[in-house]
């Protein structure tokens, strides 16, 4: 049996818990008035934007300055400094909008990114989006296009298939080779000046594959010329599909994909140099390369 001065101090014990139980009863029904239920819909958190389908910082001097400085740290990388394109991205002063040209739906492009594309979605905060629209907005469209894209584009494509055999290495459309990337959009992705490196000096800047979706942590391989090299003294050339530390899958020149495991190799070689051959005024006349030029611009993926 406890004593007085035991049940003394089971009292202020009890009125503790008790003050504690109701303390957290409280906080829970704040939460609830507050926060409302645990199964509730909330609003997604672009549905503001979602709704505005015109720029609201349109032509404001700040909101363009700021949107040039976000386009030059986040977005020059791939399509240029002064959006001309560049090796990963379309020319933006072209005034062509394959995803879309209302404010609206670029918005939307430069947020949730294009899929199947080297665009990616993006984390910038609202007012920063429309900053970098209102900045796209004051380029100036075709004001610097070359001459080149006036050629034949019917031409062109007969010097795709047979003068240059680009459709030996590159798919359109679901047909031609496999060694080199898809041109099926080509004139939507890249500009004409990279276009014309690629042809005339195709190891300058060397294209990248698409990158794993499921890989996270991974770079997108490069469309470089890899040597394996095997311990009977043969060599097999080509490009890589995939690689780790282990294997490698190549596709080689016959486009026949093969598979090695790396300690059944001499070696593993990258040259930074591409399969495609430099096309030069002799092999392609600069008449040629205008209508292949053409001819390459006209596939947007339509």
């Amino acid at each position: 049996m406890p004593t007085v001065d035991e049940r003394r101090l089971v009292k202020p014990c009890g009125r503790v818990v008790a003050r504690a139980i109701y303390l957290a009863a409280l906080m829970a029904a704040a939460w609830i008035l507050t926060a409302g239920p645990v199964f509730q819909v909330r609003a997604a958190p672009q549905e503001g934007a979602k709704k505005l389908t015109t720029n609201p910082v349109a032509g404001n001097a700040a909101a363009i300055k700021e949107g040039n400085s976000l386009f030059r740290a986040n977005c020059s990388p791939c399509h240029g400094l002064n959006a001309h394109g560049g090796g990963r991205g379309p020319d933006l002063t072209s005034g062509r909008w394959i995803h879309g040209s209302s404010d609206a739906e670029i918005f939307r492009t430069i947020t949730q990114g294009v899929p199947g594309t080297q665009m990616p979605a993006n984390g910038f905060e609202d007012s920063e989006t429309w900053a970098i629209v209102a900045y796209v907005r004051t380029l100036a469209p075709g004001t610097q296009r070359t001459s080149a894209t006036h050629g034949d584009a019917a031409s062109g494509e007969k010097i795709f298939a047979t003068t240059g055999a680009c459709s030996t290495c590159h798919m359109i459309k679901g047909r031609g080779g496999l060694l080199g990337p898809d041109l099926s959009r080509v004139g939507a992705a890249r500009s004409i000046a990279y276009l014309i490196e690629s042809i005339r000096e195709p190891d300058r800047e060397l294209s990248d594959g698409m990158l794993d979706p499921n890989n996270h942590y991974g770079l997108p391989l490069v469309y470089d010329t890899v040597t394996v090299a095997l311990k009977n003294g043969d060599k097999i050339v080509g490009i890589a599909k995939n690689e780790d530390t282990f294997s490698v899958q190549l596709l080689d020149t016959t486009q026949k994909l093969r598979f090695f495991l790396k300690h059944d190799v001499r070696g593993v070689v990258h040259e930074r140099k591409s399969l495609v051959p430099a096309y030069s005024e002799q092999t392609i006349p600069t008449a040629q390369l205008q209508d292949l030029l053409a001819y390459l611009e006209s596939l947007r993926g339509e």
